[in-house]
């Protein structure tokens, strides 16, 4: 299916509005190894990304810390 270039235009709009962008860098072959983990938990690279943030924070926040 062909997007329009109207639609490229009102996504890129709306995302500009929506989310901050941040670039994360792995070393070669990590890239894979972390899209195998979304993959098996069911969610996409990004979301698995995020979720990893999320439960990393509250786990600081509640006072434990990762050695």
């Amino acid at each position: 299916m062909t997007v329009s270039k109207a639609q490229i235009k009102a996504t890129t709009k709306y995302e500009a509005a929506k989310y901050d962008k941040v670039l994360v860098r792995l070393p070669k072959g990590q890239r894979a190894e972390v899209q195998a983990a979304a993959d098996a938990a069911g969610e996409s690279l990004n979301g698995y990304i995020v979720g990893a943030v999320k439960q990393r924070m509250e786990r600081e926040a509640s006072g434990e810390v990762d050695e």
